[in-house]
């Protein structure tokens, strides 16, 4: 891509991106600092750094790799970016609403893939000049910036650059050198820099990750936010697509009873007739069976009624009968032998065709108890 804005189509709003920075826009440098505890030697590392800044602190971003460390001294790679320059390289990103994971140098993700040990000169070119980067054990320690691409110019400042790398505590004897692809015609140019051949790099896919990171925090905070909105949209879907899934599932279960209740109903209509004969054919027995079923025979509930008297004291002294109810009219000597008849009479297995039912007796003079038990067909 020619510019970063042509690069935010293809992303598709992905979160998971790394910008890596030209050195112009950066400030690098190698460190020598007392060795101290994490906390106190991070701090460390700002405040020095900030002193080569024009900018108020709140305003740069700074961070730092460990190249070496030893018991009273320790030396690191630290880098820092004005945040103002910073939005207006990733303003492409920004417009599209995609704020990088990871802001770091693009020179220290070269040294990281092609140099991970030792120390190692890369040249490549960046803007319209050409970079050069001392890497030592895969981190940054010294960094140029080279006008133009000419290799007789490159063949002059090499040796200068040695010498202040070397000015810097970094030893350069025989160290690895790799050559960016597109500098071919340059290989011959470094010969003598190392005992070996100028080594080709092209570009990285990906480039192996670093620590350094520039994101700065109010950059962070809106990645924090767009990251849980991005949850709850996810959480959003899900839900709206469960839903769907509910309501997809009970609008086949109504399809279902609704076709289930059309074939019950197919089977009714079909079974019309059946069920008509049926239903007359029992209307008629019912109508028949007080003449024909022995259970209305009023000389079989008579004998039924006699056989439920509990005692020779209960007499009965009035029956009728029409064609589904009858009525039993009696005189007890006392009331519990009204009640005990009226209960025997419910129990007998042969006048269960009737429900029975006997209002409060009447105590006569002699304290006889006159009782009426009535029944009704079932």
């Amino acid at each position: 891509m020619a510019s970063l804005g042509e690069t935010v189509p293809l992303l598709n709003g992905s979160t998971e991106v790394v910008l890596g920075l030209p050195l112009s826009v950066v400030l690098a440098q190698r460190l020598r600092l007392p060795t101290s505890e994490p906390s106190e030697f991070a701090e460390m590392v700002r405040i020095q750094i900030e002193k080569s800044f024009p900018y108020a602190p709140e305003e740069v971003t700074t961070d730092f790799e460990v190249i070496e460390q030893g018991a009273e001294a320790s030396v690191v790679s630290a880098v820092a970016v004005h945040n103002e320059r910073l939005s207006e390289i990733a303003a492409p990103l920004l417009a599209g609403g995609i704020i990088p994971k990871q802001v770091t140098v693009y020179a220290a993700q070269r040294a990281a893939t092609h140099a991970a040990s030792g120390r190692a000169f890369l040249i490549y070119p960046e803007d319209s000049g050409l970079v050069c980067a001392i890497s030592e054990q895969g981190k940054i320690g010294f960094t140029r910036s080279l006008n133009g691409a000419d290799a007789t110019q490159l063949r002059r400042d090499l040796p200068q650059l040695a010498l202040s790398a070397q000015l810097q505590g970094i030893d350069t004897s025989s160290p690895a050198v790799f050559l960016d692809e597109s500098l071919f015609e340059m290989r011959e140019a470094l010969e003598g820099i190392s005992k070996d051949r100028a080594g080709l790099i092209a570009v990285e896919a990906p480039p192996a990750t670093t620590k350094l990171n520039l994101l700065p925090e109010s950059w962070r905070q809106r990645r924090r936010e767009l990251v849980r909105i991005g949850e709850w949209k996810k959480r959003l879907i899900w839900a709206a697509a469960v839903y769907a899934a509910v309501l997809l599932l009970f609008a086949v279960y109504v399809i279902w009873l609704r076709s289930d209740l059309a074939r019950l109903k197919g089977r009714i209509a079909r079974d019309a007739p059946n069920t008509e004969f049926i239903q007359k054919t029992e209307a008629k027995w019912k109508a028949l069976s007080p003449a024909i079923d022995p259970h209305y025979y009023p000389i079989e509930v008579l004998q039924h009624l006699f056989e439920s008297l509990p005692s020779a004291d209960v007499q009965i002294t009035q029956f009728n009968q029409s064609a589904r109810q009858i009525s039993v009219d009696g005189e007890a000597q006392s009331t519990a032998l009204a009640y005990e008849f009226a209960d025997k009479v419910k129990k007998n297995p042969g006048l269960q065709t009737f429900q029975f039912e006997m209002a409060a007796p009447r105590i006569l003079p002699n304290e006889h108890a006159q009782f009426r038990l009535e029944g009704k067909s079932r």
